[in-house]
């Protein structure tokens, strides 16, 4: 029987072996390639912000980070792969609004995103717009307001799907402004888009990537931005919080990895995450697709995620959402 001083001896040493173990697999690190998963198929915002980011990383490390596309059932298929995946860095997640928003709107999710992922660094904000049909009278949001609650009944609300963040920004606005709209769901932004130049839908909450050519062209006319800051993108083009007090939507992406991925890896590659964001052509792509880097600790996009989600979760129970069996 050992003493009690013997043992926290020997705990001690197996602490500092653990620690040392765990810091040469972070100095080695990655001495294979890295399979980064992404929930889209090629072509999408999405896949350009993985691709972007993966072939500086793959330069810096010396490893290609290979992005491989999952799509299909709303992202859970490429998110439960990953927390399926051994936890040793070499699986990680492109994190992604579905996810904060799923954890709500399906009902049997055999995973829990806000446990099951070590989140390693979040990357950007993206806003959506607030845009209109050219033949909708309104001007401003406050106006737009007033239009929606003197005509019930005959406005229509686009989205690119239910349960999309460009679908619950549009409940978001129902909830928090008392105007009633009727939601009418497309199979993605293309044809929402197109019955909105066409005059069948009057509103689109949509992604500013995709519907920023179209307010620049003038054939649509932007009320909003969904964010807490005016975007470098439409800077004359007011936030939607000035009218709604509080009102933030926007579509938050990062990086994540299976539970238990050693810490020392979760920080190097959050390290040099960060120091991708800060190159100034990095920077200024983001800003072309949206929105500006966030850089910051492992920590803290953990912390964004929880905010998300709890987010997401109010506006589809208060609007009532069915829930994906």
């Amino acid at each position: 029987m050992i003493s009690r001083r013997t043992a926290i001896c020997l705990t001690a040493i197996g602490l500092s072996m653990t620690a040392s173990i765990g810091s040469a697999l972070a100095a080695d690190y990655p001495t294979r390639p890295v399979k980064w998963v992404v929930g889209y198929p090629p072509g999408g915002a999405t896949d350009i912000i993985a691709r972007l980011l993966g072939q500086r990383l793959s330069e810096r490390l010396g490893q290609q980070f290979v992005i491989e596309n999952k799509p299909g059932a709303g992202n859970n298929i490429a998110t439960e792969s990953v927390i399926n995946a051994e936890p040793d860095g070499y699986t990680l997640l492109f994190v992604n609004p579905a996810n904060y928003i799923n954890a709500s709107l399906y009902a049997n999710l055999k995973f829990n995103v806000v446990r099951d992922i070590a989140p390693i660094a979040a990357f950007n904000r993206v806003p959506n717009v607030m845009t209109v049909n050219n033949n909708v009278p309104a001007k401003t949001a406050a106006e737009f307001i007033a239009y929606v609650k003197a005509n019930p009944g005959k406005v229509n609300l686009a989205s690119s799907g239910n349960g999309t963040s460009v679908h619950l920004s549009g409940e978001m606005f129902m909830m928090m402004s008392g105007a009633k709209m009727q939601h009418v769901p497309y199979r993605g932004a293309a044809p929402a888009i197109t019955d909105l130049l066409g005059g069948q839908v009057q509103l689109i909450f949509d992604n500013m990537p995709s519907i920023l050519q179209h307010v620049r062209a003038g054939s649509v006319r932007a009320l909003a931005v969904t964010s807490t800051v005016r975007s470098s993108l439409l800077p004359d083009v007011p936030v939607l919080a000035d009218t709604i007090p509080g009102y933030e939507a926007s579509a938050l992406f990062g990086a994540g990895a299976p539970k238990n991925t050693p810490k020392e890896i979760i920080e190097k590659l959050n390290k040099e995450m960060n120091a991708v964001l800060a190159e100034p052509a990095i920077k200024a792509r983001l800003i072309d697709l949206g929105g500006e880097p966030l850089i910051g600790t492992p920590e803290d996009f953990g912390k964004m995620i929880v905010a998300e989600t709890e987010k997401w979760k109010k506006v589809i129970d208060s609007a009532n959402i069915e829930k994906v069996q």
